[in-house]
């Protein structure tokens, strides 16, 4: 089997002169954090969740693959240079229902651009939580991390998602046979709340 290979950081090309760490962030009724070993039980219901795996085009994995990718998504933790991911868990009620991530497409400051994703366990659906932890990080993108624009790419199946792309705003780009492509930009975006900072403890109001 072959090997990955990980080229060094300082051969990757430039970085944003100051990276973006995973922050904790505070919404009305979630908390938005790194990844915590302790996370990997929530996890498990996660990848065993079969409206989560058809959205996402995830495999069916044991649970060894499926502590594996989880382990390896505890360690998207900076955006610092194009190709850098980063993931937050969506916390509620001290349990882990979902994610949202944030993938650094590419820096130039006139054209900066991200690509959002989210994902949520089918029994939380229907009651907000998406919209709310994706604003918290649009808010994110488009405030700390300077983004122009943000896309999100959907799997044609992912019925939820598009209404969910709609409902934060993005408009149909295209896509192709298996995935539709959707944009925000800046421009298009509310401004965050007066003060909204992204630590533990800021709280703002979103749409259902």
């Amino acid at each position: 089997m072959a090997l990955a290979i990980h080229r060094p950081r300082v051969l990757r090309g430039p970085a944003l002169d100051e990276p973006l760490v995973a922050p904790v962030l505070g919404t009305d009724r979630l908390l938005l954090r790194p990844y915590r070993a302790g996370d990997a039980v929530d996890w498990l219901a996660i990848e065993a969740d079969d409206g989560v795996r058809s959205g996402l085009g995830w495999p069916e994995r044991t649970e060894r693959q499926a502590l594996d990718h989880f382990r390896a998504r505890m360690r998207h933790t900076v955006l610092s240079q194009a190709g850098d991911f980063l993931a937050l868990a969506v916390e509620l009620d001290d349990h882990v229902i979902g994610d949202v991530s944030l993938h650094l497409r590419t820096l130039a400051v006139e054209t900066r651009s991200v690509e959002i994703g989210w994902l949520q366990r089918s029994d939380r659906c229907g009651q907000g939580y998406a919209t709310e932890a994706a604003e918290a990080a649009l808010d994110l993108a488009f405030g700390r991390l300077g983004a122009v624009i943000v896309t999100a790419v959907v799997d044609r199946t992912n019925e939820r998602s598009a209404r969910l792309a709609g409902r934060l705003g993005f408009r149909l780009a295209g896509g192709t046979a298996s995935h539709t492509t959707w944009l925000l930009a800046r421009a298009e975006h509310p401004e965050p709340i007066a003060g909204f900072s992204g630590r533990i403890g800021d709280r703002r109001r979103f749409p259902q």
